[in-house]
């Protein structure tokens, strides 16, 4: 596969991260589709490989979601920006703690925003733990998964 078109796969992989955060957008499956057209143009067995490891995992991560309660973005103060630092903050984590600063990223990041807006240690705090109670668990998940798939294919890419 040539440069452009691992661009445009990472460029799928990234808005599918994005698609995590935003509710309405089928993130995971931007993941896994991203993943899917490599696979098919890149043909070896690594490849192969990744997109059912990945496949499995995804699948696996779409029940454990549906075993989670729902999501009630309103009822807690959710907003883009919270979101947005939620994300930044993982995908930070991710990097700088492989794999497991996932999630202290995520927690710190909407931590970092309720912080900005509310000011006091205290009232951030019980945000963060509503935020977590009612959408971080299950949007965690599922982000955790796609950025692992996400580093995985990376590394794939990097040492083919």
């Amino acid at each position: 596969m040539d440069l452009p078109q691992l661009l445009l796969v990472g460029l799928v992989l990234l808005l599918g991260l994005l698609g995590v955060l935003v509710p309405g957008v089928p993130g995971t499956w931007l993941v896994w589709a991203g993943l899917l057209w490599w696979s098919l143009h890149e043909q070896s067995a690594a490849a192969w490989a990744l997109l059912v490891a990945s496949t499995a995992l995804l699948l696996v991560v779409q029940v454990v979601k549906w075993q989670l309660p729902p999501r009630r973005l309103r009822g807690v103060g959710v907003t883009g920006r919270m979101a947005a630092y939620a994300g930044a903050g993982a995908v930070a984590g991710f990097v700088l703690l492989p794999v497991v600063g996932a999630v202290p990223g995520f927690v710190g990041g909407i931590y970092l925003c309720e912080r900005r807006r509310l000011g006091t240690h205290g009232e951030a705090w019980a945000s963060v733990r509503a935020v977590m109670r009612a959408v971080g668990t299950s949007v965690l998940v599922e982000l955790f998964a796609c950025l692992s798939v996400t580093a995985a294919w990376l590394g794939t890419v990097l040492s083919l």
